[in-house]
């Protein structure tokens, strides 16, 4: 039995044919076509999420996990606005959100009926496509609603991969059930076409890189992509580039540097122009590193380009001189023809800054009191090899990009906007779909703010939260500027005293905790052990003494 809404039948059709299986559903009234008519078609696989704005963080990680879209349904109302939060992160993740949001006819909108709000466009900022409905059913508005859902569902894969939304007027009744088979619809496709450097252009490109003796290549936030890794790996002997990247490129490489913001912090000392770029080559998403943001924005390479298949002109470092339109590893493949002279002595110059400065660290994190740091490198050699790992922002991530690359894992982090908001529930909806051990690793303030992410029936044996209680936002305490005003305490880094404890026990996770090196030890050996269920494992430590610690290291580097 499925709605007896013919919109609705034409989406369900639609979605089905383009392989869009995947609902995220939140309940609601106006929603209730949506819900029926997927719900009982067998091809769908719902999942369902009563918080709006985990929901769609769910999917998000979800999509993350399958590299495919998922869609999310919501009734009208503010329900619509709790989705923004992750369909901005989405959008500047390149993931594709297909979102279905139920509204009510547009003569009710401003006359003071319930759950109704100005829908239309509402998304506009952070969607790559979005249509409206029409309300009636003949056979032109079906036709043209046909025409419209094609091309958000087409438009959501093709290029860079966005979220786009279809906002779906409906009038009551709403749970008038028929037994009835989906329509046939028509699948208008796109053919799929990839932009290719000419061999002109490659020739001109590749003289350009024999010319430079110091070629920085960054590798930003990606997804695991073995080809690609290999390309660059093969750049590198081909050229002596220098790779920089942080654990979530999700490359690595023996030949690769890793250690951005230690190297930097050393490289500044030195006031050395020896390490600047002629050529910056980009890819991928955002860097966390603001240190390398700041190098190279005040060491501008003569010559930088960046690849992007959906041509974007990102110029975050302002010395922009080129955008290739093309996938990265394809790129890299169809250099390796090219006549090239390799030069090592740029890259043996940052390879070997990179041991002295790994050397540096380990030695002061073994002598070093508890802490944030030392927590963090316990955890990071306690996590399974060929896991997947989820990084809070904030403090978190910035941790663990000291420390080295757990082997073989997968790391994601909703760096799109960096908000702490979603972490959980992203991790959540993409663990639903692995069968690796998925640790989440989020401070005390980003865990009790997305604590709704374990409020489903979607939490499997394979998850793993880790909750660094450093007692606040510590984050504002290593950061210049805050910890220096009168409203430091109350209003930055806001004093957190509840303990995830109680939470945990709520949803029906086990529990562990640890305040100093040797509970930490003892605990993460249990929490990680083969028969172990979903687990909170909660870590206290000093806000003060993390501090103190974090700023030392990079006092030593620098010396």
């Amino acid at each position: 039995m499925i709605s007896n809404k013919k919109h609705i039948h034409q989406l369900a059709a639609l979605l089905l044919k383009k392989g869009i299986a995947d609902i995220v559903i939140s309940p609601g009234s106006r929603n209730a076509p949506m819900i029926h008519t997927f719900h009982g078609i067998a091809g769908f696989n719902c999942r369902n999420i009563v918080d709006e704005r985990s929901a769609a963080y769910f999917a998000l990680g979800l999509s993350l996990a399958k590299q495919k879209p998922v869609a999310i349904v919501c009734t009208s109302g503010t329900a619509t606005l709790n989705y923004t939060p992750a369909i901005g992160e989405a959008f500047y993740q390149n993931i594709p959100l297909i979102v279905l949001t139920a509204d009510r006819p547009d003569y009710w909108i401003d006359q003071l009926e319930s759950q109704c709000i100005r829908q239309e466009g509402i998304y506009r900022n952070f969607v790559k496509k979005e249509v409206n409905l029409s309300l009636g059913e003949s056979e032109k508005e079906l036709w043209f609603a046909a025409r419209q859902i094609n091309e958000c569902l087409n438009l959501a894969v093709a290029g860079n991969p966005a979220p786009v939304h279809i906002n779906i007027p409906l009038e009551e009744p709403l749970h008038q059930l028929i037994d009835t088979e989906l329509p046939e619809v028509k699948d208008i496709t796109v053919a799929s076409v990839k932009p290719k450097v000419s061999e002109v252009e490659l020739s001109g490109l590749a003289e350009i890189i024999g010319q430079s003796k110091k070629i920085i290549v960054l590798a930003g936030q990606l997804n695991p992509n073995p080809a690609l890794e290999k390309a660059l790996a093969a750049f590198v002997a081909k050229t002596g580039a220098v790779i920089l990247h942080e654990h979530l490129s999700n490359v690595s490489n023996v030949d690769f540097c890793g250690s951005i913001d230690t190297i930097l912090a050393a490289i500044v000392e030195e006031n050395s122009t020896d390490y600047n770029p002629d050529l910056l080559i980009t890819l991928g998403g955002q860097f966390v590193s603001k240190s390398l943001k700041q190098f190279l924005r005040k060491n501008k390479p003569a010559e930088h380009w960046h690849l992007s298949l959906g041509a974007g002109h990102f110029d975050t470092y302002q010395s922009l001189t080129k955008v290739i339109q093309t996938e990265a590893a394809d790129f890299f493949e169809s250099l390796a023809g090219q006549e090239i002279q390799a030069n090592s002595v740029y890259l043996q110059l940052w390879k070997n800054k990179e041991a002295q400065v790994n050397q540096l660290r380990d030695e002061f994190v073994a002598k070093t009191e508890f802490s944030d740091l030392k927590a963090f490198e316990q955890i990071g050699k306690s996590i399974p090899e060929n896991s997947v790992v989820h990084l809070g922002n904030s403090s978190p991530v910035r941790y663990v990009l000291i420390h080295e690359k757990v082997k073989e894992a997968e790391y994601y982090s909703n760096r799109g906007t960096a908000g702490i908001d979603g972490c959980l529930s992203t991790a959540v909806g993409f663990a639903s779909e692995s069968d690796k051990i998925n640790t989440v690793i989020v401070g005390d303030l980003s865990f009790f703010y997305d604590s709704n992410a374990l409020w489903n029936k979607y939490i499997g044996k394979n998850l793993r939260f880790i909750v660094i209680h450093n007692g606040g936002g510590n984050i504002f305490s290593m950061i210049k500027g805050p910890g220096e005003t009168p409203a430091f305490q109350e209003h930055f880094f806001t004093e957190n005293t509840h303990k995830a404890e109680g939470l945990a026990k709520a949803f029906g996770l086990e529990y562990f905790s640890a305040r100093n090196e040797s509970e930490l030890k003892l605990a993460l050996t249990e929490f990680y052990s083969p028969d172990q269920k979903a687990a909170v494992l909660e870590v206290f430590t000093d806000a003060e003494v993390n501090v103190e610690v974090f700023r030392e290291l990079f006092q030593k580097v620098k010396e």
